[in-house]
């Protein structure tokens, strides 16, 4: 091996390295980025529904001289700048709100309702701080732009919709963002965190957030009489011994050195007091880390529920019926531990190293995790920019209080300090990794 590559190798890997950070102006454009944070949180749209959210992120694209493609994999956006040979970077921020009626009290709440799939009126609100993400990655596509003369190669710049139901990441490979595009040589990507002070980041390398599954169980049974329970084979109570029966998988089955969690959300059987049904059905979440874990647990819960089933006397033909939603299913994140420690280093250069944090991994889920999943094998990093204000989180801290979550109608990060640490950061691990 060349001298230089043996340099170039240990300047990714050592996490001492770093490299000058980008002299940032943000007082001229921060107004702007936070009329655009307010505009998006007031226009919040669903899954799948992200049509003008998608045409607002593509507008600014094409303001910066970004090559845009819109209504990739739905919603979609793709926009490329070609600044002279060298690697590709791909920053992704993810468009969809959740069906939540927002009861944060901001003068600049969401105050959308529209009718979801299912023809229910719902409130829409973007309480998991997309909001935030897409206009830092705005701001960060601008600041990139501004100082182009730091950086060559590609920035790839994609908004993916349908994030919240795990279907967008695989819409948009699927319609070929790896191949009809260039392929990165990075993946990066910022999510708000309702957990950390805003002006701060976290990051974990490896394993940082979970795969996720939906389960159905569909418990079958002979009904009757609740007088004359002799009479039938109760399928509440197979789908009561089945509920139980699954702990025993995280507890019993799986090396206690593999995080697991097997979570029924949902139980539904029956239609009056005295008439034993003739079917339940359970909604389970699955997470784990592992894919060989994910697996274990999938065949766990078959096994476990065909066995309860026919110990309780129902044939072959009844045994529970099991569907894993395979279209909603999101692997875990897994961040490259060498392009993890480039960002690290380039945000504390920028942010200052008390302003980078060690994060713990968590159970919650992001399909930012299949861009790492493909055959081009992309190392990918999501690290968590701090959305909580500051002194709320210190009070929270003195008082032992629960801060509101992500999810919740309550979340309000603090726009005016998380967006301006999101471009600084984000705009900084691009350039170092695009002069590696």
């Amino acid at each position: 091996m060349k001298l230089s590559r043996i340099c170039a190798a240990l300047i990714l890997l050592s996490p001492l390295a770093h490299a000058a950070s980008l002299d940032l102006n943000l007082t001229q454009s921060m107004p702007n980025i936070e009329k655009l944070y307010l505009d998006l949180h007031q226009t919040p749209e669903l899954s799948y529904h992200e049509k003008q959210t998608g045409q607002k992120l593509a507008k600014e694209l094409k303001k910066l001289g970004f090559t845009v493609t819109d209504n990739v994999g739905g919603y979609g956006v793709v926009g490329l700048y070609k600044n002279g040979e060298g690697p590709t970077i791909m920053i992704r921020t993810d468009t969809d709100g959740l069906p939540i009626v927002e009861q944060t009290g901001k003068p600049y709440a969401s105050k959308v309702t529209v009718k979801n799939d299912s023809g229910a009126t719902v409130g829409v609100m973007h309480g998991c701080g997309h909001d935030i993400h897409m206009s830092s990655f705005i701001g960060t596509a601008e600041q990139l732009i501004s100082h182009k003369d730091q950086w060559q190669g590609t920035l790839m710049m994609v908004a993916q919709p349908a994030e919240e139901v795990g279907g967008g990441a695989k819409a948009m490979l699927k319609e070929g963002l790896f191949s009809q595009y260039p392929t990165p040589d990075h993946v990066i990507a910022l999510h708000v965190s309702a957990s950390v002070p805003a002006g701060k980041v976290s990051m974990k390398n490896e394993y940082t957030m979970a795969s996720v599954d939906s389960v159905d169980i569909t418990v079958k049974g002979k009904g009757g009489h609740g007088a004359y329970p002799h009479t039938t084979i109760d399928p509440v109570v197979i789908a009561s011994r089945i509920v139980l029966a699954l702990q025993t998988i995280t507890s019993r089955e799986l090396s206690p050195l593999e995080p697991s969690v097997i979570t029924v959300g949902s139980i539904h059987g029956g239609s009056k007091h005295n008439v034993i049904s003739d079917e339940v059905k359970l909604q389970l979440t699955l997470r784990s880390y592992n894919p060989e874990v994910r697996l274990q647990q999938i065949a766990a819960i078959k096994r476990i529920s065909k066995g309860i089933a026919l110990s309780a006397g129902l044939d072959e033909s009844l045994i529970p019926e099991v569907y894993v939603h395979e279209d909603e299913s999101i692997p875990s994140t897994y961040n490259n531990p060498a392009q993890t420690n480039v960002v690290r280093n380039a945000i504390s250069s920028a942010l200052g190293e008390e302003n980078v944090l060690d994060a713990d991994a968590v159970m919650a889920g992001e399909d930012f995790g299949l861009y790492g999943r493909t055959e081009h094998h992309v190392p990918i990093t999501l690290f968590w920019l701090g959305g909580v204000e500051p002194n709320q989180y210190n009070d929270a801290i003195k008082s032992g209080s629960t801060l509101p979550s992500l999810h919740s109608s309550k979340f309000a990060p603090d726009y005016k300090k998380a967006l301006p640490t999101g471009i600084t950061a984000m705009s900084n691990a691009a350039v170092a990794l695009f002069n590696q």
